[in-house]
């Protein structure tokens, strides 16, 4: 389902830009009708040289909705707690080792080659804010960040503000989230996940001391916003479907139990989130589904004032906030501005009644978002599927110039920003072919330096790779574009092997970046393809809108339309075409399988969401309810109909399916572990064909896999070794 939307309190806080097998397992042969009934068959021996695929037993469940009854064999395993259930999941992933034993000396070689190239003492960019220094620094042979600043220059003394790595010990799972520092500079907030549920436990640290404060608040988001009076913090808490539902204030030094609820967002559909402006001004709270949003505002000199709404709830309205002299400054879709627009309003009356225009709505261009200055204004737009940043004068309308990038598929962002009189733009830009880098834009005099571009360690040189953006024919005539990498020489014999990636799903746009991971796969004759599907947001909001609800189907087609067009453009075959995806990305590898499993050699489906019905049905399962203007909600008759002709766990037939490796985690709080599970189970005793189906779980991690810098690259490896084994039983 979907990534958890990162709110405004997050691109807020200072920091946010930095960077055994069990038994159990039972013949698919034996009926029951409870889970607790299968202990009494357990897989039988079978003498055979070859690893034997466990069977999970079938425990058949109807599901009735609208007249029409669904048979579940396997809806037992999303019990949790059921030992049967993680004994079942412990053998599929020792069967997928004893598959991929032969790999083993693989996986390491491309598990170190691929941290090889990573630059392990490596430091971001420093910025500054309320006179420090504030940057993320690693260690060599550390897995987790270290979070520091300097006063006033970067020949100060280092101040450790968190280190990670202390933090983690003792820990199989770490991360940190929402570090913010105090506005007297005194003290941090911080959050804390040793689950990887995404439920963070808030902290606090005297930064000038270095003690722990006692304050603890359990179940949060991750991410404190601070009033202007240094001890009073508001806070977002999660309900237990783990949807962001109510905001509460802290007055540090207190009992939580004291904590007084300043919001509650009622509306199951809805989540919210705070944040504070830029300007330092207001807290914000917000609240936001896939067609609407709310926001709320309160002085941050007086947070015990009561915040005023600046425009109530319309479905269909979409807008955000920022704040800048006397103004909020408003990207909204009103009137019918599907690519948003730009407006102002004053602070006094906030209403849509009084949004002025600052920016006009553009069919062609995409607005994405903007960065306020005190002379300046910098837009994040978008234009024929690449990104763009637009830099305007306050003073002179004449003085608008876009940045040059200079390259055929890119990607460009603005960056951390903190300071209002600032005539220097940070931003990021990366392609296929150039490491991530971070520029200043002097918006006076047009010019830009490059601060630092990510390291490659070893002999990595762009000039050996070459990018391309083509465009392939949708059947209804949609040119969808499609984005390429490979290595200097390729020749278009249609016997390349290509790995094609797709996610296409709640307008989240597929960048064109870099990875100095990909350079295992394309050093090893791999073409890298990414298709632009609809669903996505590349070509306008059309796009998405285009690729949703009843018109989802498009991303799937869109998807076998790109990997038609690499096939007739001889960049490769059926035998070497490769397809990956994961979340909504794995929900269209699903869907794409069962439409056509012949065009694909092996496909890697990532937590994919495939179980779509059974789960949109359960409003106890997180991210759900919230879902419903992305999928539709199949408790009307409509949509239910519409999401059954794709489900692919619904849609599996007996017939023959790719090789095939599905990946999930066992805390994953977006895409439940059962959903990948199920549908693996459902695929072994179904597909007719030989060709490997496995299912790894990561039995200590959720839906971003494992922590550390490190450690995620196991599971990359294991991916990457996956295809090329196929490709080296290709050529025995």
């Amino acid at each position: 389902m979907k990534p958890l939307k990162p709110s405004s309190a997050a691109s807020a806080t200072l920091l946010a830009a930095c960077l055994a097998a069990g038994a159990g397992c039972s013949s698919s042969n034996t009926g029951s009708t409870t889970a607790s009934t299968t202990t009494e068959a357990t897989t039988a021996a079978v003498t055979t040289d070859a690893p034997q695929p466990p069977a999970a037993q079938k425990i058949p469940k109807e599901l009735t909705t609208h007249g029409d009854t669904r048979i579940d064999n396997y809806y037992w395993l999303n019990e949790r707690e059921n030992p049967e259930v993680i004994a079942y999941l412990n053998a599929e992933n020792e069967y997928t080792e004893k598959m991929l034993a032969g790999t083993k000396e693989m996986q390491q070689e491309l598990y170190d080659e691929i941290v090889g190239r990573i630059k392990q003492d490596d430091a971001s960019v420093p910025y500054k804010d309320k006179g420090y220094w504030y940057y993320v620094r690693y260690e060599e042979g550390k897995e987790y960040p270290i979070y520091a600043r300097k006063k006033g220059t970067m020949e100060a003394p280092e101040e450790v503000m968190l280190n990670a790595n202390k933090r983690a010990e003792n820990q199989s799972y770490y991360a940190a989230a929402g570090l913010d520092v105090s506005p007297n500079n005194q003290l941090l907030a911080f959050g804390e996940d040793t689950v990887s549920r995404r439920k963070y436990t808030l902290r606090f640290k005297n930064l000038k001391t270095g003690e722990l404060l006692p304050d603890a608040i359990p179940n949060t988001t991750g991410s404190a916003v601070w009033a202007n009076d240094n001890k009073t913090v508001f806070y977002t808490m999660k309900d237990p479907a783990l949807r962001s539902y109510k905001i509460f204030k802290h007055t540090l030094g207190t009992p939580t139990t004291q904590d007084k609820e300043v919001f509650h967002e009622a509306d199951e559909t809805f989540s919210t989130y705070v944040y504070k402006t830029k300007s330092d001004r207001y807290i914000i709270i917000g609240s936001a589904s896939t067609l609407s949003n709310e926001y709320r505002y309160v002085d941050a000199d007086n947070p015990n004032g009561t915040f005023k709404v600046i425009q109530p709830r319309e479905r269909g309205l979409e807008y955000s906030v920022d704040h800048f002299g006397d103004k909020f400054y408003i990207v909204t879709n009103k009137d019918g501005a599907t690519n948003f627009k730009l407006m102002q309003t004053p602070v006094s009356k906030p209403g849509k009644a009084n949004w002025t225009e600052v920016i006009p709505h553009r069919d062609d261009v995409l607005l994405e978002g903007i960065e306020i200055f005190k002379d300046y204004l910098a837009l994040q737009e978008r234009k024929n599927g690449l990104s763009q940043i637009r830099v305007k004068s306050w003073s002179n309308p004449k003085d608008d110039a876009y940045i040059d990038f200079g390259e055929e598929a890119y990607t460009a962002y603005i960056g951390l920003n903190p300071d209002f009189d600032s005539k220097e733009l940070r931003y990021g830009y990366s392609s296929l072919t150039t490491p991530y880098s971070t520029y200043e834009f002097n918006m006076q005099t047009k010019e830009r330096e490059l601060l630092k571009r990510e390291e490659v360690v070893g002999d990595f040189d762009p000039s050996n790779y070459e990018a391309k953006r083509l465009y392939a024919t949708a059947d209804d005539g949609t040119k969808i574009p499609v984005s390429l990498v490979y290595r200097k020489g390729l020749t278009l014999n249609g016997d390349n092997p290509t790995l094609l990636y797709a996610y296409g799903s709640y307008g989240s746009s597929t960048n064109p970046g870099f990875s100095s991971v990909r350079l295992s796969l394309l050093d090893r004759g791999f073409v890298y393809a990414i298709a632009h599907i609809r669903g996505g947001q590349e070509m306008g909001r059309q796009w998405y809108e285009n690729g949703k609800l009843l018109k989802k189907k498009n991303t799937f087609t869109d998807f076998i339309d790109a990997s038609e067009f690499l096939i007739e453009q001889q960049y490769t075959n059926p035998d070497k075409l490769f397809a990956m995806g994961g979340s909504a990305g794995g929900l269209l590898m699903g869907a794409v399988v069962n439409m056509r499993p012949e065009l694909y050699q092996g496909v890697i489906a990532a937590v994919p969401f495939v179980d779509v019905i059974t789960t949109m049905l359960d409003t106890s399962i997180p991210l759900t309810t919230g879902e419903f203007d992305e999928w539709g909600n199949p408790a009307e008759k409509e949509y239910y109909d519409y999401m059954l002709s794709y489900s692919p766990y619904d849609n599996v037939a007996a017939k023959g399916y790719p090789n095939m490796l599905v990946t999930t985690g066992l805390h994953d709080s977006q895409v439940q572990y059962w959903e990948p599970a199920k549908w693996v189970a459902k695929l072994r005793d179904m597909k007719t064909d030989d060709n490997m189906l496995l299912l790894h779980t990561n039995m200590e991690a959720g839906h971003g896999g494992a922590s550390g810098r490190f450690q995620r690259y196991k599971e990359t490896a294991l991916q990457y070794a996956f295809l090329l084994n196929l490709l080296e039983q290709q050529n025995q």
